[in-house]
């Protein structure tokens, strides 16, 4: 069975209608994490702006269940219209479990559906030292990357003064989320690794994940707009 994490980030007084959204398909998981954008203070500054807040949302989804989603988003969130917010599905390898497995598929049966294989896009996930998010992703943006989103977390070493390689393993750490064309991810990055990696200030490390699915880079899609005008009409 196809199985994938949802995620979805969007203004964070838009958080609950994103809920709203996913448990009207009836998925038994919602998970709400407070985040922050990644303009730089000069941007910000520029034009009298201050650091937009936003929440990412995830739930495990199958493959039907994940594009009936990413649709019900577009039309009433309007999520694939550039400004509403990013929508993505990461394809799930395996379970912890068959107690856990009926609890994501609300215990239906498997199937023999498979992921699709050609990934357009990646989610690039970078570990850094607290603070230093500008510093990753000035190097990350003249490499093609067009933004990103913070979370804030915390390193859990075995010891408080662990570190490997010069990292350290148990500090205050940010998460910088950053989605990019599958043929951009290579160039983006070795450039966080080059300017803002082990050696310098910002710690970073970074690995990738495949994305299967994306809304919200694009404007919304031939066969959606019809009904969201529809809808619109019936308003």
């Amino acid at each position: 069975m196809e199985l994938n994490l949802v995620m979805a980030i969007v203004d964070r007084d838009r958080y609950e209608s994103m809920e709203d959204v996913i448990h009207s398909l009836n998925l038994p998981l919602a998970l709400t994490m407070y985040a922050q954008g990644t303009a730089t203070s000069e941007h910000l500054s520029l034009f009298g702006l201050v650091k937009r807040e936003y929440a990412l949302i995830s739930t495990v989804a199958d493959g039907e269940q994940t594009r009936k989603l990413i649709r019900a988003a577009k039309l009433r969130m309007f999520i694939d219209i550039p400004g509403n917010g990013i929508m993505m599905s990461v394809p799930i390898k395996s379970v912890g479990g068959g107690r856990t497995m009926a609890y994501l598929t609300d215990n239906k049966a498997p199937t023999g559906e498979k992921p699709d294989m050609n990934f357009s896009h990646e989610l690039i996930y970078v570990i850094l030292n607290e603070g230093f998010s500008d510093m990753v992703m000035a190097a990350a943006r003249p490499a093609g990357a067009t933004g990103g989103t913070v979370l804030a977390g915390k390193g859990t070493g075995a010891r408080e003064s662990e570190k490997f390689l010069g990292i350290s393993l148990a500090s205050e750490k940010d998460v910088v989320l950053i989605l990019a064309d599958a043929a951009k991810k290579a160039a983006i990055m070795k450039a966080i690794i080059e300017k803002a990696g082990p050696q310098s200030e910002a710690g970073a490390i970074c690995f990738s994940m495949p994305v299967s699915n994306v809304a919200g880079l694009r404007q919304i899609d031939t066969e959606d707009t019809a009904d969201t005008q529809s809808n619109a009409a019936e308003k």
